[in-house]
């Protein structure tokens, strides 16, 4: 029992960050405010799904959020470098949270229409897009260089728990609420957990920006464009990302898949919305390992190719709680590959670029799903829900491979080699 416990605790997740008071803050807001995001999306692809009975019109949420996602995240890494960044978290979260408030209103007035979720949606993403490589820039200022792995699995593994259970909840609540009461409950709930992420970034101390920071503009953010070119191993692992996401993810395709196989009801869409985020959490509870793997160019390219077909493999089942499995399979690649991505990429970003690198990273983590709801909304039009579903997993399970071995540099990749 002895000998036992020590490699226990080495399989486990490392909690080490949370020591730190101001990352302490700011993962308890994050974790309260994402969980009642998920009430937001859950309802509105289910009420868009309720207006027009259509996949393509739940696709278009897909396209409305990522214009906005890939100009603002630019542009919010840009002055994340350059003003202090304390400020501009602050300042892009109030942005996100008014869409949020006036999709609570318009639930609770009757007044939603397609057009009016568009345009919330799109406003409600510019905020996040600002806000979102601000906070990720933050971290290793808040934990420091030596937490930076486990902080990151950390964020990754509270994230995607917040996608298990708020999923969860969002499908109980619209089960239970009919109508519109279920969606008006949904947003206020959103809106009202949102304010504790408010007051974590309130509690946060400065951050002000590097000495030698140039004021935000053209030219600075043409210098980050010009680090990443010059770091190959970047570029690389941001390709594979999109590869995953936009060809492979199947969410935009649940509450279609949910009214045809599954009788409609909200719990199914509920499970289908969290059973990724499932898959992603226990892989995180079981982390341990992953900080010690050291052919992480290898294991990025197997877990992207292990995430394709797992989704391929999922829109066979017909039972739902198979397809909750092999997503949550398929999501336990993805923690993989994202813990990768991410702390190679601060690890090679000097302070004073990470805002602007954030803001590319941001472009395609945030941005690519919302192209993949696009792709996977169009092509179910075409060629029907299980054909868009299957055919993306397979097509990305081959595009991962191709990448991999037409990017050696990638595959051999190492944390004991510098990175070039």
């Amino acid at each position: 029992m002895t000998t036992a416990a020590p490699q226990l605790r080495r399989l486990l997740i490392d909690l080490s960050p949370l020591r730190h008071p101001a990352y302490r803050r700011v993962f308890t807001g994050n974790a309260v405010s994402f969980f009642g995001a998920q009430f937001t999306a859950v309802a509105v692809p289910v009420q868009m799904y309720r207006l027009t009975h259509s996949s393509l019109w739940v696709g278009l949420l897909g396209l409305v959020s990522f214009v906005p996602m890939l100009i603002f995240s630019i542009w919010g890494g840009a002055y994340a470098d350059a003003i202090d960044r304390r400020r501009l978290l602050l300042v892009s979260s109030v942005i996100a949270w008014v869409p949020t408030i006036a999709l609570f209103v318009l639930a609770l007035t009757g007044l939603a229409g397609p057009g009016w979720l568009l345009l919330a949606l799109g406003a409600q993403t510019i905020g996040f897009a600002v806000s979102a490589p601000t906070r990720q820039s933050i971290l290793p200022r808040l934990v420091g260089e030596d937490d930076l792995a486990p902080a990151t699995t950390l964020n990754f593994t509270m994230v995607n728990g917040t996608q298990i259970f708020g999923p969860l909840a969002a499908g109980l609540l619209l089960a239970t609420f009919s109508g519109t009461r279920g969606l008006t409950v949904a947003y206020g709930l959103d809106a009202l957990l949102f304010t504790v992420s408010l007051w974590a970034t309130f509690r946060l101390p400065e951050l002000p920006a590097h000495e030698h920071a140039a004021p935000a503009g053209w030219h600075t953010i043409v210098e980050g464009l010009g680090f990443l070119v010059r770091t190959p191993i970047l570029l690389a692992s941001f390709a594979v990302d999109l590869v995953a996401m936009v060809v492979a993810l199947p969410r935009a395709l649940f509450p279609q898949l949910a009214a045809e196989r599954f009788g409609g009801n909200g719990a199914a869409v509920g499970w289908l919305y969290a059973a990724i985020a499932i898959g992603t959490v226990l892989a995180g509870l079981t982390s341990g390992w992953i900080s010690r793997v050291r052919r992480q160019g290898t294991w990025l390219i197997a877990a992207i190719i292990g995430w394709g077909l797992a989704v391929a493999v999922a829109g066979l089942a017909r039972s739902l709680w198979l397809v909750v499995v092999l997503l949550g399979v398929a999501g336990a690649a993805d923690l993989v590959s994202a813990v990768f991505r991410n702390t190679i990429m601060l690890e090679a970003c000097p302070d004073e670029l990470r805002g602007r690198v954030q803001g590319v990273r941001t472009a395609v983590v945030v941005g690519g799903p919302r192209l993949g709801d696009l792709r996977a909304g169009a092509t179910a039009a075409a060629f029907g829900v299980t054909g868009a579903w299957v055919g993306g997993g397979l097509a990305c399970a081959i595009v991962a491979l191709l990448l991999g071995l037409g990017v050696p540099s990638l595959m051999r990749y190492a944390r004991t080699e510098p990175v070039r």
